[in-house]
């Protein structure tokens, strides 16, 4: 992972709704990964999306683990 892959987003848990800091590794492109909320601990679901063309973040989508992104 390289520094300058990484973007931040501020964002809130799916399950308390406690916001917190996102970071994002851009440089692994278009990918689904999970991570635990910092305040209650549940297991989030994200879907991150990076253009293949400009290699930009375009979107990144939470859910709680069960969820269909």
């Amino acid at each position: 992972m390289q520094e300058d892959a990484l973007e931040s987003r501020r964002v809130h848990c799916p399950y308390c709704d406690t916001p917190f800091t996102l970071w994002v590794d851009i440089s692994q492109g278009r990918h689904m990964t999970w991570q635990d909320c910092p305040q209650c601990c549940a297991p989030i679901q994200m879907r991150i999306e990076v253009s293949e063309i400009s290699g930009e973040l375009e979107s990144v989508m939470l859910g709680q683990d069960d969820d269909v992104l």
